[in-house]
């Protein structure tokens, strides 16, 4: 598989946005299922577009799969502190999960965060259940920020997302 790493184009919004959906949905990481507001967000491409850098991987034009990333001090961030790039909504579709897809968009975003000047470091929020997610960010050198983990509904108790960083 040749896995190529760009930025999306128009047309593939709508795609990436129902791969990124499904896969939320698929893996039960939504916790309000099919009337989870957060579903919207994740369809959303074209707005996330409008204020980050929506990256995706395809294979001969086929799209496999893609990643928000948030430049240093960037609208979309939910986590980045001044000087910080961050990783969001990262999603691959079933069938394409295990060929690498996942690593190489983490990795785009790193190489451009690297690219950012003044940027120190990237940040993620993922859930606990996310272990593949784990396992790439771990071979990236990524390390857990326990101190970070935080929940975005806090008038639920029930959810915390857990943090990592990258120190470029």
């Amino acid at each position: 598989m040749d896995i190529v790493i760009r930025q999306a184009a128009p047309g593939e919004y709508d795609g990436l946005g129902e791969i990124t959906a499904q896969a939320y949905l698929q893996d039960g990481l939504l916790d309000f299922g099919e009337s989870d507001a957060y579903l919207d967000e994740l369809r959303a491409v074209a707005e996330r577009a409008a204020a980050a850098d929506v990256l995706v991987a395809v294979d001969d034009d086929h799209l496999l799969g893609g990643v928000t990333f948030v430049p240093s001090g960037g609208p979309m961030a939910d986590i980045a502190q001044p000087g910080e790039a961050e990783i969001r909504m990262l999603a691959v579709a079933r069938e394409a999960r295990g060929k690498g897809a996942g690593e190489a968009l983490v990795r785009a975003c790193v190489d451009r965060a690297r690219a950012t000047a003044g940027c120190t470091a990237v940040v993620l929020s993922t859930q606990g259940t996310m272990h593949a997610a784990h396992r790439i960010y771990g071979r990236l050198g990524f390390t857990r920020t326990p101190d970070r983990d935080w929940n975005p509904l806090p008038e639920l108790d029930d959810i915390t997302l857990l943090t990592y960083e990258l120190t470029l």
